[in-house]
């Protein structure tokens, strides 16, 4: 799966943005962390996937300007 087929597959992502934002409202830094780690962990979860949560992982850390890890049994 390429990154446009999981991008595609938002249909309003500036809606979606907006409730991520709204539900790190009022909430302290740790809490906005804690929050951010539980629904990471739930949407694995729901995803089921372990290709479509590559594709995630690697986009990610291209968002952040830092280069993808191998699979650990690509390493030996």
């Amino acid at each position: 799966m390429s990154d446009a087929e999981a991008r595609s597959r938002t249909v309003d992502p500036d809606a979606l943005f907006v409730r991520l934002v709204r539900a790190h409202r009022d909430l302290s830094p740790e809490e906005s962390r804690r929050l951010d780690a539980a629904l990471v962990l739930l949407l694995v979860e729901a995803l089921g996937d372990p290709q479509r949560l590559d594709v995630a992982i690697a986009a990610a850390r291209t968002a952040l300007g830092k280069p993808v890890e191998p699979p650990e049994e690509a390493r030996e």
